[in-house]
Parts: C-alpha cells; sequence; structure tokens
C-alpha cells in the first residue's frame, strides 16, 4: 500500500491514473484535486483512461484531459464502449483494465465510487479493485439525477481559486453537456463548497472521496 499527502512539496515523481466511464466523469469527480496535486508534485504525470468517449465526446475528453493535467498527460486511452451497457460488456472491459492499465503500476488511482447508481460506475469500481490489490484506490463522486450522494470519508481541501479552475475548465471543454440544466458551475461550486464545510477547510471548499483502505 503506498502512502499519498497533500500539502508537502515533492520534486519526486508520481504516477496517477485517473479512470472514468465517460467523458467529464474524471474531471467532475476529481478534477479540483487533479490540479492540486499538478501543483505540489512538480514531477508527477497522469494517465486517463475514458471507456465511452465517442464522437463529439471523445474530442470533448481529449481537451479536458490537456486542460487539467496539461504536459504531464502521458498517453491518454479513450475507449467507444456503449454509454450505460457497459456491464454487459464485462469481459471486452475487463480485458482494457488487463492489458492496457495494469501495466502502468501507478503510485496512486481515482476511480468511482463502488456505491453510484450508475451501473458503468460500479462496473469500474469492482475491476479497479481487482485489478490494483495492492494501490491507493480512492474513490470519487458524481452529482446525478439520482441522489447517490453518500457520507464520503477522504477530504482535500481546495483553494477557491483551484475550484474556479475547475470549474472553468468543465465549462470550455464539454459544450455537447450545457444544455443539460445541472450541468452548470453553481452545481459543481454548491458540492465543493458543501464538502468544505463538512471537512473544516480554511478555504471553505474541498472534493470529498471514499476510501476503503489506506496506510496511515
Amino acid at each position: 500500500m503506498i502512502p499519498f499527502r497533500l500539502g508537502e512539496s515533492s520534486s519526486g515523481s508520481l504516477k496517477v491514473l485517473c479512470i472514468g466511464a465517460h467523458s467529464d466523469d474524471i474531471e467532475i469527480g476529481c478534477g479540483g484535486t487533479i490540479l492540486r496535486v499538478a501543483e505540489e508534485y512538480p514531477g508527477c504525470e497522469f494517465h486517463w483512461a475514458v471507456f465511452s468517449a465517442v464522437g463529439v465526446r471523445e474530442a470533448e475528453a481529449r481537451r479536458a484531459a490537456q486542460l487539467f493535467a496539461g504536459s504531464r498527460l502521458r498517453g491518454p486511452i479513450f475507449k467507444d464502449f456503449r454509454d450505460g451497457f457497459m456491464p454487459w460488456a464485462g469481459s471486452e472491459v475487463k480485458t482494457v483494465f488487463e492489458n492496457e492499465l495494469k501495466t502502468l503500476v501507478p503510485d496512486i488511482i481515482f476511480t468511482h465510487n463502488g456505491q453510484d447508481a450508475h451501473q458503468d460506475h460500479r462496473l469500474l469500481n469492482q475491476l479497479t479493485w481487482n485489478t490494483f490489490r495492492n494501490h491507493l484506490i480512492i474513490e470519487y463522486e458524481i452529482p446525478k439525477y439520482d441522489g447517490d450522494l453518500g457520507r464520503p470519508s477522504v477530504f482535500v481541501p481546495l483553494r477557491r481559486e483551484l475550484c474556479e479552475a475547475k470549474v472553468a475548465h468543465l465549462m470550455e471543454a464539454f459544450g455537447s453537456q450545457r444544455t443539460k440544466h445541472w450541468f452548470e458551475p453553481e452545481t459543481f461550486l454548491s458540492l465543493m463548497r458543501l464538502r468544505g464545510m463538512e471537512c473544516n477547510a480554511a478555504s471553505g471548499h474541498a472534493e470529498a472521496f471514499y476510501c476503503r483502505k489506506a496506510t496511515i
């Protein structure tokens, strides 16, 4: 199990794997934390894997990965699995984990919350834990109509500037989603404000996560 600290600058290398079922999942779930990690770990590298990035959504995913990870982005992986049908293509999805992700040997992994209401999200969570047995796995949350937000156990305080940068990148990259009335700055800022209040963040803002197992 690999320990991970924020709050102490480091020039050492850090390999971060970000897993998302759909374009925008990674950025919504842990975009602010990615921006903070990039600041505090100058030697870090980010690996992106999005399993449903089809048509314009692939171009959006590529743009978002560049906005959030910049020059630290390494070999993003974009697949074209059908949205909502991943559990029924489980063998093919698992093959991606085994052949393309497992070989990365990341230090920290961001993936979906195992209790997420979306079936694609739950599958990727299960495969993350099946594939990576001795890694720090942090599960992010996605606000949605289902109302499945829970009681997170890990909080990453974020400066207001990072929150605003996260939201600006989301709005810039994912133009196809702006017609959805929930996809707006207030949604994302309000959730970060709520989580900041819950963890008594000095900035008033934070992203929240779930962690089953960690070494302190």
